[in-house]
């Protein structure tokens, strides 16, 4: 059995085409089907049911693709391992973010990738349940986020810096002058949210919980640059993470002033997953940034 094989029928199991699974491979068809047929000879049981239209997994063939995936993905481990020797000269790095954090990243991203102009880094802006499902699938590598307000058990969450839960004005807004706002304050105001599931809304949410209020709830949106647009242009305003404005102009945090108001922003990793040399490195970039430097921890 090897690792070729196991990729090739991977494919097929994936696309139940033989045909797309060559183009995929970049193999002719034959070469597909002898490599698949020597496979199934090695374990000595039929994997596909083969038809002139369509192909399907046998019982057999059901059981070993998970096995197939775990090994495909144990190979790779080995391969960014052997990567990380040659000084992250090379690779990729796969980093998920929530929306609210995506202002922090800036300074890093730019830092990065000049320091290692070979590393491919592919971001993800997603909702904070998605990341980590994308963790446990390994799509990223690790995901930036705020700390969740349940811990969960597979996942590590390191925490970078301090933030805490904020009312966002515009400049000439009437509040703008203040430092901070009430709950009672809140009510009176028309307001643009965040969406739920998005992580400042989860958090507004908990507060309402502790603090029952009636809010004059406008507008709800999953795009924060969007939302921060409609409060610098109109009276409308939001409640986000102080750090979601980092470097952003036209607009204003103001302490939401209830007890025990704090946000932390972490790196999350899978529990027990494999460091990258090169995520080491981005990580300390971004612990050394304007943004966070002297609430910097340094777990690495």
């Amino acid at each position: 059995m090897e690792l070729r094989q196991l990729r090739y029928f991977v494919k097929v199991a994936e696309t139940l085409s033989f045909s797309e699974a060559a183009r995929l491979l970049f193999v002719t068809q034959s070469t597909l089907s002898q490599q698949i047929k020597q496979l199934e000879q090695d374990l000595d049981v039929q994997l596909l049911i083969r038809s002139s239209h369509s192909v399907a997994l046998t019982e057999a063939g059901s059981e070993l693709l998970p096995y197939a995936l775990a090994t495909l993905r144990d190979a790779e481990l080995c391969a960014d391992r052997i990567n990380d020797l040659k000084e992250v000269s090379c690779g990729t790095l796969n980093i998920g973010v929530t929306y609210s954090f995506g202002p922090m990243l800036t300074e890093t991203l730019v830092t990065f990738m000049k320091a290692y102009p070979k590393v491919k880094l592919n971001i993800f802006y997603r909702p904070m349940s998605e990341l980590m499902d994308m963790l446990r699938r390994r799509d990223v590598d690790f995901a930036l986020a705020f700390r969740p307000s349940e811990p969960m058990p597979d996942v590590d969450s390191h925490v970078l810096f301090q933030s805490y839960l904020a009312v966002i004005v515009g400049d000439l807004h009437p509040l703008a002058g203040k430092q901070s706002v009430g709950m009672p304050e809140l009510a009176k105001c028309e307001l643009a949210l965040p969406a739920k599931g998005l992580q400042a809304r989860n958090a507004l949410d908990k507060v309402l919980e502790r603090f029952p209020t009636d809010l004059r709830i406008r507008a709800e949106l999953n795009e924060v640059n969007i939302l921060l647009t409609l409060i610098r242009q109109h009276r409308l305003v939001t409640v986000l993470s102080e750090a979601t404005i980092h470097n952003v102009a036209g607009v204003r945090a103001l302490r939401l002033d209830i007890p025990g108001n704090e946000m932390a922003g972490c790196v999350h990793t899978l529990r027990g997953s494999y460091h990258k040399r090169s995520m080491q490195q981005f990580i300390r970039m971004l612990s050394d940034s304007m943004a966070v430097r002297e609430r910097v921890n340094a777990w690495l």
